[in-house]
């Protein structure tokens, strides 16, 4: 049998001769309404190929020897910026004791005067309104029965008023206000502190941590260790001719780690059931405490989930090998303030869940609040404190387009198959009714 003999016998679509076919109005319509829908259907199934979703995925969190940034800004109406420092600890034994490198005090005018930012102050070490210039060169200040601290402007001697305060807390002495200290006197730190008594103080800006259990927290006066202990100088703090005395009163207006989600992100979380929103992601935002009790002190006690959102193109191997148990060195490179953000829009990044607790430091119970049974302990450093803790489980949100093209090739031909199926069923009935109810007047 010829070959062709054979392939007609495989052919499934018989054909009709042209005479025979017989084309009808409702036929027509049928084909236009059917086209119409295909159109509209096709155009859905490249909406939807086209379609980017989010997906979270939960993991362990492998990962070691990283660092995260904490961006902050928190405003206290009732304390100075002079007296305040910020300390960073964790259990990894590494300390930050007032913290300089990328913060900034932004001193507040008193709240009768509507608390409006004065001057920004950023704290790097020995700015240029430090370095005493004006001294003669072979100048070297006493420290006073203490040793030179080895942030010095000039080694092994102390030239400013902070080298002696720094010099005084290398050995836990007590400061107050500098009397009868010549740099103190001759840049004039009493009068200073007096004159920014009733101001208050915003503390803005990032630090790089340990990815590791720890703590940061604002409190008065120079911060040095005693026995084991970190205590702070608190004498310039008590002492203080302000009626009322300073409170720790704030407003934490934000408080996150590590940096946050572009809007964009934000929208394409938010699809989803649960609305993703920064204020979901930073529970403490906008937050405020007040009190007028001088010993005072407020801890938040947070826990840290680490999140991270790849995009559609994201390489694992190009770059973020850490996000997957290994540490980039390169990494420490990275100004304050980028950490978390990679050239191809991955984001690194943090939520948080917080408690809060607040006591009195001079002891006592909650019966104004009534719970007179808790009794709290007596004595500690007042301040504001945020101790911080690790969760070992990992959020990843991962783009992924909803459909491959093959799925949007099968979908095309469904919606094809399908509709002109329907159709042709459709069109079948209309003819044979018309047929029927022509015989039936027929007759």
């Amino acid at each position: 049998m010829p070959a062709k003999s054979r392939l007609t016998r495989l052919d499934a679509f018989a054909k009709t001769v042209e005479d025979a076919r017989v084309r009808t109005s409702s036929g027509g319509l049928v084909t236009i309404t059917s086209l119409l829908i295909v159109l509209y259907l096709v155009w859905g199934e490249w909406a939807d190929y086209r379609r980017v979703d989010v997906h979270p995925e939960l993991i362990v969190d492998k990962s070691r020897g990283e660092r995260m940034e904490i961006h902050l800004n928190i405003s206290f109406p009732r304390i100075p910026c002079e007296l305040l420092t910020l300390d960073v600890m964790d259990v990894s034994g590494e300390q930050q004791a007032g913290l300089v490198h990328g913060v900034n005090k932004v001193r507040l005018a008193p709240q009768s005067e509507g608390g409006k930012p004065i001057e920004v102050t950023a704290l790097d070490l020995h700015s240029s309104e430090e370095e005493a210039t004006h001294l003669d060169p072979s100048y070297c200040g006493n420290c006073y029965g203490a040793p030179a601290p080895p942030t010095a402007v000039k080694p092994g001697c102390c030239q400013t008023c902070d080298d002696v305060r720094d010099a005084y807390a290398s050995v836990s002495w007590a400061f107050g206000m500098g009397e009868n200290v010549e740099q103190c006197e001759r840049e004039g730190y009493k009068q200073r502190l007096d004159s920014q008594r009733h101001e208050g103080c915003r503390i803005e800006g990032n630090i790089r941590v340990n990815k590791v259990i720890g703590n940061f927290h604002i409190a008065p006066g120079r911060s040095f260790s005693n026995m084991n202990l970190h205590v702070h100088d608190l004498n310039n703090y008590f002492d203080t001719p302000v009626e009322g005395g300073h409170t720790f009163s704030h407003h934490v207006h934000s408080l996150r780690f590590g940096p946050q989600l572009s809007e964009d992100i934000s929208k394409k979380l938010g699809r989803k059931a649960t609305p993703w929103t920064n204020h979901h992601l930073n529970p403490l935002d906008d937050t405020q405490q007040s009190t007028n009790e001088v010993a005072y002190n407020y801890m938040y006690f947070v826990k840290v989930v680490s999140t991270a959102y790849l995009p559609l193109g994201w390489n694992k191997k190009e770059k973020h090998t850490h996000w997957f148990g290994h540490h980039d060195p390169a990494d420490e490179l990275v100004s304050l303030g980028a950490y978390g953000q990679g050239e191809d829009g991955s984001v690194e990044t943090h939520q948080y869940s917080v408690t809060s607790h607040k006591r009195s430091l001079a002891g006592g119970n909650d019966a104004a609040e009534g719970r007179k049974e808790v009794i709290h302990a007596r004595g500690g450093i007042p301040g504001v404190f945020f101790s911080y803790d690790i969760s070992p489980m990992k959020v990843i949100n991962r783009e992924t387009r909803s459909k491959t093209f093959a799925g949007f090739l099968t979908g095309v031909c469904a919606v094809i198959g399908g509709t002109l199926t329907v159709a042709a069923a459709i069109d079948r009935g209309v003819y044979e009714g018309s047929r029927r109810v022509a015989k039936m007047h027929q007759t």
